[in-house]
């Protein structure tokens, strides 16, 4: 199955998102406080058909055909490129999906709103291979790890073309933090002829200007919002692009010479330019200061029509092989701890991939902001994009 196809426009969705989004998580569905929200007994067998809703790029070419073959249950697989997108579609109901991946601490919010199913673990015998430090992370937003599962992790940071971000800087030095990159006008000005795209989400785009303000990333205090808001108009008349689904592409090419977005995404990219042979000097970077970890999870939604397959669908990609194949395809790192022995050497041995302790020690925690930050948040990115 190819999953590539992306591009997905983000548009005013998150506007419409947060506006909704009080109202959404306050209204919690019974069952989820009565312990029914635990996938009901089947009186008959589920239909031989599951309905899965991930991110673009984000699994190899041939586990949803391999899972087809020996299960003989049809996935329809779509893909989108924002937590926003796939918010607006839960809070909705009537999703359509058994499976989705939300981001952590996106996941958390869909907790308390009700809109997941609780994990029947009799059902998961591979969720022996996870590793027990990203279990205790996750048990920070979902205690007991009752509701999600891990899907991959990684973190947001900076991406360049390393060749091409020299020639543009000239005699200017690349500078000591990577966040200068794509926050310091002083950078940003010579780096705006070979291209600098941005994520297209609030949340991600605001986290990264407060932590590198000094500010905590979940802080609730408006001031905090106007000084990073203050921050990213300095540095957006530079910004070509923004987009979430496309920097792969977009690096990989040559088209784009720097980035703010997911590390597992450079990661992609530089392994498909070689794969192309474009060669085009993709790097992933570590900034001193730290990157954001992120961890995305899978979860059963509160409509899931096929809850059985679709534990039988996360079992099957707890598998240490499985599990394996999709970080060495899509370059993210996989929870699965038992992986580690089926993951390519050129990938355990990618820095920026498996990363040192001391810079793990550095990665920021995900967190949540509360529907009024988000509102605030949502507000400012709009003007912040527009460019008014």
């Amino acid at each position: 199955m190819n999953v590539s196809n992306k591009k997905r426009l983000f548009g005013l969705v998150a506007a419409v998102v947060v506006g909704m989004m009080a109202a959404s998580c306050t209204d919690k569905a019974s069952d989820n406080t009565s312990g029914s929200a635990s996938a009901p007994a089947q009186a008959v067998a589920e239909e031989k058909v599951l309905n899965i809703y991930n991110w673009s790029d984000y699994i190899a070419p041939d586990t949803i055909a391999n899972f087809e073959k020996e299960t003989g249950i049809k996935v329809q697989y779509d893909v989108f490129d924002s937590n926003e997108i796939l918010h607006a579609k839960l809070i909705a109901k009537n999703t359509g999906y058994d499976i989705v991946v939300p981001g952590s601490n996106w996941a958390k919010l869909q907790i308390d709103g009700g809109l997941f199913q609780k994990l029947d673990k009799t059902k998961l015998p591979n969720w022996k291979n996870l590793d027990e430090g990203i279990l205790k992370k996750m048990a920070e937003l979902d205690p007991g790890n009752t509701y999600l599962v891990d899907w991959m992790w990684s973190y947001n940071t900076v991406g360049i073309n390393v060749d091409k971000v020299k020639a543009a800087l000239g005699d200017t030095p690349m500078p000591d933090n990577a966040w200068d990159l794509v926050f310091n006008p002083t950078y940003t000005s010579k780096l705006k002829p070979c291209g600098i795209t941005f994520l297209d989400t609030p949340a991600d785009v605001f986290q990264a200007a407060l932590h590198y303000l000094g500010k905590p990333i979940y802080t609730g205090t408006p001031d905090d919002y106007q000084a990073a808001f203050d921050l990213l108009m300095k540095v957006r008349p530079d910004i070509k692009k923004f987009n979430s689904g496309g920097q792969i592409d977009d690096l990989a090419s040559g088209n784009t010479c720097v980035a703010y977005g997911w590390a597992g995404d450079f990661n992609l990219a530089r392994k498909r330019s070689i794969e192309n042979k474009a060669e085009q000097n993709i790097e992933a970077l570590i900034p001193k200061t730290g990157g954001l970890l992120f961890m995305d999870t899978m979860a059963i939604t509160a409509d899931a029509k096929h809850p059985d397959n679709a534990h039988k669908f996360i079992d099957y990609v707890m598998r240490p092989e499985v599990a394996a194949a999709n970080t060495n395809e899509v370059t993210y790192l996989t929870p699965n701890k038992a992986a580690t022995a089926f993951i390519d050497d050129e990938i355990k041995n990618n820095k920026s991939i498996f990363l040192s302790d001391e810079d793990i020690a550095k990665l920021v925690p995900p967190g949540v902001e509360d529907a009024k930050t988000k509102r605030n948040m949502t507000r400012l990115y709009t003007k912040f994009k527009s460019g008014v």
